[in-house]
This record gives C-alpha cells, sequence and structure tokens, in this order.
C-alpha cells in the first residue's frame, strides 16, 4: 500500500536548508515552488525516477494560511536545519489513513504550480510519531514529480529512523511495505539518518 516517496528537509530559511544539504552531499538543488495552501516553499533533489528530497520552509513573501503549517513548520522556529519527516506514496489516501493511526491527518487537496495532489495534515500541524510515522500522499495517475526534475546522479541507498515505539510504526506500516532501503529501530527519542549515494560517494543527512 505504501512506497517511500520523498524525504523533508525543514529549516528557518529556504536558503539555509539548500546549503545545509548542499554541504552535506555536495550536489546542487533544484528550485521548486510555492505551496500557497500552506504558506511554505522548497527547493528539490532527484533521488530516483519516483523519489526526491525537499528542503521546505515557511515563506516569509506569503500570508500566513488560515491553519497550521504541514510538517510542524511553525513549532520549528531557528532550529537548525534536519529530515524533519518522510512522506509515503499510496495510490488510496483513504484506505492507507483508515490502516494508520489516527494521527495521521486528514486528506487534504493542495497544489503547487500547476501541479494538484492529495495530502494527509493534521488539523494542528503536527506529524505522527513526531514524524517517524510517514506524511501519506496520493499523486494523480502519470508520471511521477521526480521524472521531470533534473538529473543530479543521487540515489538513496538507505533511510534509517529510530523511535521509541518503533514496533507499532512498522505494525501500521505493515506486512506488505517491502522496501529494504527502509529501517524502522527503536531508540530514546527521533531520529532520522539518510544514506545517499552522489556523483561525490556516499554522503549522509541527518
Amino acid at each position: 500500500m505504501f512506497a517511500i516517496d520523498h524525504i523533508a528537509v525543514a529549516a528557518g530559511t529556504l536558503e539555509d536548508g539548500a546549503a545545509y544539504v548542499q554541504d552535506a552531499l555536495g550536489v546542487s538543488l533544484s528550485p521548486g515552488g510555492k505551496h500557497r495552501q500552506m504558506g511554505t516553499h522548497n527547493r528539490l533533489l532527484r533521488l530516483g525516477e519516483d523519489l526526491f528530497l525537499e528542503v521546505i520552509t515557511i515563506d516569509p513573501d506569503v500570508p500566513p494560511p488560515p491553519r497550521r503549517r504541514w510538517f510542524d513548520l511553525d513549532g520549528f522556529g531557528n532550529a537548525a536545519p534536519r529530515i524533519q519527516t518522510w512522506i509515503a506514496r499510496t495510490f488510496d489516501l483513504d484506505a492507507g489513513l483508515a490502516a494508520g493511526p489516527s494521527s495521521a491527518g486528514k486528506p487534504c487537496q493542495v497544489s503547487r504550480g500547476d501541479m494538484h495532489w492529495r495530502i494527509a495534515v493534521p488539523d494542528d500541524g503536527s506529524m505522527a510519531y513526531g514524524g517517524a510515522y510517514p506524511t501519506l500522499i496520493q499523486w494523480p495517475p502519470g508520471p511521477h514529480p521526480a521524472a521531470s526534475m533534473a538529473e543530479a546522479g543521487c540515489a538513496l541507498v538507505a533511510l534509517e529512523i529510530e523511535h521509541p515505539q518503533a514496533a507499532a510504526i512498522a505494525k501500521y506500516l505493515g506486512p506488505d511495505f517491502g522496501d529494504e532501503r527502509l529501517k524502522i529501530s527503536a531508540g530514546v527519542q527521533t531520529r532520522f539518518r539518510a544514506l545517499i549515494e552522489t556523483p561525490n560517494g556516499g554522503r549522509t543527512l541527518g
């Protein structure tokens, strides 16, 4: 039902987030766009035909939205850039939410430019299990957005997640989630580590 779709890196500003990723991986990010419903903007890095990384931050040039922003960005402040959560693709968002934790959110219709999709966002902008459980997304039929991104020669090798309730998260994802790149283990707090193969060799992003 689910597949790794993309990784979200949060930062205080888009420039800080892009610099953080570029310093860690040694590659440049591509332009993204604005999510006017959420008051955010992003930059992008292709990690495969159907996988990417985004740096996403509050957009200071637009008015605050009438709701809390996604990925708990309203509570991020000026913290150092970091992986904030991961996003899992599903072909049936409603069924995916029914099978997951109640904290996973409600379906929202959002857009960036001429792209439109459905994504689960809690009313308070929080993230299930502190972001260790994925935000669920459903793209419309057609090519995945990563297919049109600039090729950067990068690929995800592993996404490692630590969380005190790792067993519960794995149970919600279910036995059909067979992507060996995802590794969830018990830890005292929520922690992420992405191992990415780049033109400069293997690099790590946290």
